[in-house]
């Protein structure tokens, strides 16, 4: 499944990033969602280009750092098209609840608009657990426009990369410790796919 195969049809549904990133520098990103730096250890050097900030958390001692920046580098549907894709390559570690959410998400990424999202957020704050699925379809309520039907209060830009960067986080902590580091790879070498996208 494509994040873009789905063309809005009103203002009132997400559009499709013309780039990847949600800024063009890091300098902007931490600046704009400062609540990055307090998940994080490291941080972008002067001028350093994302794609090379990724690259250097992945060789770093906290690899997972690379899944933090990405959760919040790249623009909200994107990002959690990349999750949903990060927590389809792990299916022994789903529950039938991870599923269930996981296809609404797919839903909703495919059909983007107002109306799904506050269905999957719905679905997703009365779950019975807060799984990896259920915190990617959080991400999902979280990624834009008014937090309900009801309620026109904007939410804040932290919260959906929070729910993703826990989604799948706390999906690799279910696998086997022997095999963390190469479900991580494949999270990582899937966001450096991300960062190419011009």
């Amino acid at each position: 499944m494509s994040p873009n195969d789905a063309t809005p049809l009103d203002e009132e549904k997400t559009r499709p990033p013309s780039t990847a990133t949600r800024y063009d520098t890091l300098a902007d990103l931490y600046v704009a969602i400062p609540q990055l730096a307090e998940v994080t250890q490291q941080r972008p050097r002067p001028d350093e280009q994302a794609l090379d900030y990724l690259m250097r958390l992945r060789q770093s001692t906290t690899p997972e750092e690379a899944i933090t920046f990405t959760s919040f580098a790249i623009q909200p549907k994107l990002a959690i098209w990349w999750g949903h894709e990060c927590l389809r390559t792990m299916p022994d570690a789903l529950t039938p609840l991870d599923r269930q959410m996981m296809e609404q998400v797919a839903a909703w990424i495919g059909r983007p608009d107002t109306a799904m999202r506050h269905h999957v957020m719905r679905d997703a704050l009365w779950a019975s657990a807060k799984s990896p699925g259920v915190h990617l379809a959080l991400a999902v309520g979280w990624s834009g426009g008014s937090i309900a039907p009801n309620d026109p209060a904007p939410v804040h830009m932290s919260r959906a990369p929070r729910a993703i960067n826990t989604a799948i986080l706390s999906c690799l902590a279910r696998a086997e410790l022997s095999r963390r580091p190469i479900f991580l790879a494949r999270f990582i070498d899937m966001a450096e796919s991300l960062f190419k996208v011009y």
